[in-house]
């Protein structure tokens, strides 16, 4: 075996976001709720979830510690009960956000909008779309008499994907408007759209809202 160090994985190879030294530094706090004054040592990480979830659920942490303190009278052990309930609320939180952020979200979204929508992938395959839009591709792009659906459909914007990406992060989020052609054997039909980024991690999608042809 040779003695050479092992690596540190890439960033893209990470499965875990990647440990900050200071928030493993303990931190000494006096925190007082009605009356009772408790002092409390724990980790920096630990004190930036508990200001998190005060935020979120508009609350001091005090009375989040008080809520714990209570729940958990029998443990005998505060900060062990405090860094469950963190971990518990973080993993909630981030189970309705996963929710939250699904191909059904988009779906909704898309279905409530009145006019042609559709949620296309980094590689300009349209992964699902609204009545409206159907409606459009129909009109103008008639299928023969013997078909519902054309399955020769082809996209093509005048901007790359990528590059609406790159817009929409470096104008924070703000929509981006950009020709398309979408054509069916020997028609085409030309229109305008606004594209957004999908509320999805996992795969990349924009969701795209015709406005004009």
């Amino acid at each position: 075996m040779s003695g050479s160090a092992i690596s540190p994985p890439a960033d893209r190879d990470r499965l875990l976001p990647p440990l900050v030294a200071e928030d493993f530094g303990l931190e000494f706090r006096v925190v007082a709720r009605g009356g009772t004054r408790r002092g409390i040592r724990l980790e920096r990480a630990f004190w930036t979830s508990l200001k998190q979830m005060a935020e979120n659920r508009k609350c001091t942490i005090g009375m989040l510690i008080e809520e714990i303190a209570e729940s958990h009278a029998n443990t005998g052990n505060l900060t062990s009960a405090i860094r469950v309930a963190c971990m518990r609320g973080l993993a909630d939180e981030n189970l309705t956000l996963q929710r939250l952020a699904s191909i059904k979200t988009i779906n909704a979204i898309l279905v409530a909008c009145p006019s042609p929508a559709f949620a296309l992938s980094s590689s300009k395959k349209i992964l699902t779309f609204n009545a409206p839009f159907q409606q459009l591709v129909r009109r103008q792009l008639p299928a023969a008499p013997n078909e519902d659906t054309r399955h020769d459909l082809k996209l093509a914007l005048d901007l790359h994907v990528a590059d609406i990406f790159a817009r929409l992060e470096a104008n924070g989020e703000t929509p981006v408007a950009t020709g398309f052609v979408i054509g069916a054997g020997d028609r085409r039909y030309r229109g305008q759209l606004n594209a957004v980024r999908a509320p999805v991690v996992e795969p990349e999608l924009l969701m795209a809202f015709v406005f004009g042809g």
